[in-house]
C-alpha cells in the first residue's frame, strides 16, 4: 500500500473530524474509489507572489490560499482526465467558499507532480518550486473556456 492510499484508510477520516482538511473523493460506476484529493485552509506570502500578480493583490502580508494536500487517481484512471477534474473540482469548491480564497496551492512530491501541475496551469514560485499556485480565477476561466 502507497503512501496515498494508506493515508486515505487511515488517516483521512481523522483530519476531517479535527477539521484539519476536508476529504472528496471520485467513484467509478460500480461505487469504487476512483481518485480523491484533499483541501485544507492556506495562505502565502505576498512577497512570495510572482511580481505581475502580487501588482493586482492588495498589499496584505498574505494572500488566502487552499491547499491540496493530497491529491491521488487510482491506477485504472490514470490519464483519463480524473486528475485534472479533481484539480477543478477543488477549484470550483474554493471559488465558491467564504472566506475568498485567491489560489489553489500544492507541494509536489517529485518531478512528475511538478509536471502534472504545470500541465493544468500552476505556477512555481521562484524560492521554491516544488511549491505551485494556481489563481482560482484562472482555473475557473479554464473550466468555463472548456465547456
Amino acid at each position: 500500500m502507497d503512501a496515498l492510499d494508506r493515508y486515505l484508510a487511515t488517516q483521512a477520516s481523522q483530519d476531517v473530524k479535527r477539521r484539519v482538511s476536508n476529504c472528496f473523493v471520485a467513484l467509478d460506476d460500480a461505487g469504487l474509489i476512483a481518485g480523491y484529493y484533499t483541501l485544507a485552509a492556506s495562505s502565502v506570502l505576498l512577497t512570495e507572489m510572482p511580481p505581475e500578480t502580487a501588482k493586482r493583490l492588495p498589499r496584505y502580508p498574505l494572500v488566502p490560499a487552499a491547499l491540496i494536500g493530497r491529491l491521488a487517481v487510482d491506477r485504472r484512471f490514470r490519464r483519463k482526465g480524473l486528475g485534472r477534474a479533481l484539480v477543478m473540482d477543488a477549484a470550483v469548491r474554493a471559488g465558491g467558499s467564504d472566506p475568498a480564497i485567491f489560489a489553489l496551492l500544492v507541494d509536489a512530491k517529485d518531478d512528475a507532480a511538478i509536471t502534472f501541475y504545470r500541465h493544468n496551469g500552476f505556477r512555481s514560485f521562484a524560492s521554491k518550486p516544488h511549491c505551485l499556485f494556481l489563481p482560482v480565477a484562472t482555473a475557473l476561466q479554464a473550466l468555463q473556456d472548456d465547456s
